[in-house]
């Protein structure tokens, strides 16, 4: 599924959509280049989550915690290497928090097993692509309830 966002603040509505609809348990995988609008699109999974703290980028501290409806775990794999991220312990986080991980492609491919991938693109100054693909039954379930809620969004505006 393709998303098209032609601004900072639709990202995040994007984002926030998705927020509305995560459980614990949910897990998140974001990619995309440097400057593609990962942690705004976080920004925005916590504002559907109703996380009233302003999201910052976890690069330097690998792991940030927002609660809100459900605890959200923002973490950034960037600086690591794949064996340093099982220190994390971002597998046992998932019994209680939705975890959102940018740079997901270094973790270990059992954790990617069930979840929603978004892949972030900036082909243009201000536009974005968000391709959203799902893995195992949650990630499949996910996909559809943030395809419904956004649809539903729509139909409010």
């Amino acid at each position: 599924m393709r998303f098209t966002s032609a601004s900072e603040a639709e990202t995040e509505r994007l984002g926030a959509a998705l927020g509305a609809v995560l459980e614990p348990g949910d897990l998140i995988l974001l990619e995309g280049p440097l400057g593609a609008g990962k942690t705004r699109f976080v920004a925005g999974v916590a504002r559907g989550l109703g996380v009233q703290a302003r999201v910052r980028s976890p690069t330097f501290t690998l792991v940030n915690e927002y609660h809100g409806r459900v605890t959200l775990l923002h973490a950034d794999l960037y600086r690591l290497e794949p064996a340093d991220v099982y220190a994390l312990a971002l597998g046992e986080a998932l019994d209680r928090a939705a975890v959102a991980v940018e740079w997901a492609g270094r973790l270990p491919a059992a954790l990617r097993a069930d979840a929603l991938g978004v892949v972030l693109s900036a082909p243009g100054d201000d536009t974005r692509t968000l391709d959203a693909t799902a893995a195992g039954a949650r990630g499949h379930a996910l996909l559809g309830l943030w395809s419904a809620a956004l649809a539903a969004a729509r139909e409010r505006a």
